[in-house]
């Protein structure tokens, strides 16, 4: 897993069904980003690593589009591959699982599995790279099949075949098609499972009691890698909430403190630096949001309608399935202003058409199976990979 809370999230709930079914489970990763999720006594190989933001990774709040996509993937997710490597190559010596689950951009678990000869999973927790999104930019997508070539080449098998991104035998997706759509590529192995949704552990107080139950509540957030660019649009939002004051209340989440740190906390907004987001869900009649996967992907699940205000990466494709779904409303991150914010909430807040279709993408995750059918996938993986080893060492030894 990489040190992205939105890419650890949905293997929590997998992990403990598969725990409850009698597997052993292990991360590698940074544990001072996936124990903090995981919870005590879970065990975690340790992986080095930059975070996102820290340690020259941070992106300038204006570095979008395709310059942003090369600025991960050279300044992040590549220095990231390399660095985790060694540890990723140590815990499948050690723990020596049947199946490695691989996140999609966490390539270094793909690649030192690959070259180990263990059978992989990837875990996509974004359906961007599954729509096609770079058809159109014919000369990025070459760049970035070289790029990752290169990365075989140093830390892989340098003959091996498989995209790092689509693991040959099973690719899990915590989406549906309702939202994400027909896959445009690698559709033979993507199994949609939904968002896989568990509780995790408390890191957040939070004064429940300032929620008025008799008036409707907004969540407004943009997640825990995009702070950095956020504080325009945090500041045309909070105008947008008191310029409606007495109609809703808004928890507005920021964890940098880029809002005045003297903004007044009254009975229609709320200033955290961190919320229970999970509970609080349940609690929203909308959220507005950065389109992070994870983020829409829980909102939708409580059947919660959405302003949408993609930033960089992968946003802009989620927000498009937001709206062709008809779930939520799309506005521009970088322009736009407290009024157009604030007339999109007013429309999923007084159109039932938004909440009836989140609802409807809501049903469709839970009928998917998330973590319980997930589980089942990566259990069949295993037995055949288990089949496999009693195959080609009769003597039980791998």
């Amino acid at each position: 897993m990489p040190p992205l809370v939105g890419h650890v999230n949905p293997t929590l709930g997998i992990a403990a069904e598969l725990t409850a079914r009698g597997h052993q489970v292990a991360w590698a990763g940074m544990p001072e980003v996936v124990e903090r999720l995981t919870g005590r006594g879970a065990t975690v190989y340790r992986c080095a690593g930059p975070v996102l933001g820290e340690g020259g990774a941070g992106r300038p709040p204006d570095v979008r589009g395709p310059a942003a996509l090369k600025f991960l993937w050279e300044r992040f997710l590549v220095p990231l591959a390399e660095a985790m490597a060694p540890g990723v190559a140590t815990a499948i010596e050690e723990f020596r699982p049947d199946v490695v689950v691989a996140d999609q951009q966490t390539v270094a678990g793909a690649l030192v599995a690959e070259r180990l000869g263990v059978r992989w999973a990837t875990s996509a927790t974004t359906s961007a790279e599954f729509t096609g999104a770079l058809d159109g930019m014919p000369k990025i997508d070459a760049w970035l099949d070289g790029l990752l070539h290169e990365v075989r080449g140093r830390i892989g098998d340098p003959g091996g075949t498989a995209d790092p991104r689509f693991a040959p035998d099973l690719v899990l997706a915590f989406t549906t098609e309702e939202l994400a759509g027909r896959p445009a590529r690698a559709g033979d192995r993507i199994h949609y499972v939904g968002p896989s949704i568990a509780e995790r552990p408390a890191t957040a107080d939070f004064p429940w009691e300032w929620l008025d139950p008799t008036r409707p509540a907004v969540l407004i957030t943009l997640g825990t890698a995009n702070a950095d660019a956020g504080a325009r649009f945090l500041t045309e939002c909070l105008a947008a909430v008191r310029a409606r004051a007495g109609r809703f209340q808004a928890v507005i989440v920021d964890p940098d403190e880029v809002l005045a740190p003297d903004t007044p906390h009254d009975n229609d907004v709320l200033v955290r630096r961190y919320v229970p987001q999970l509970p609080l869900l349940r609690r929203v009649n909308a959220v507005v949001c950065h389109a992070g996967h994870n983020t829409v992907c829980e909102t939708l699940w409580h059947g919660v309608p959405l302003v949408v205000a993609p930033i960089r990466d992968d946003q802009p494709v989620v927000a498009a399935q937001v709206v062709d779904a008809g779930a939520g409303i799309r506005v521009r991150f970088g322009r736009a202003r407290a009024s157009a914010i604030g007339e999109a909430l007013d429309a999923v807040l007084d159109e039932p058409r938004y909440r009836a279709a989140a609802e409807r993408v809501g049903a469709s995750f839970r009928a998917a199976g998330g973590a319980t059918a997930a589980a089942t996938h990566l259990e069949r993986l295993a037995t055949a990979s288990a089949a496999t080893h009693a195959t080609v060492n009769p003597e039980g030894e791998r």
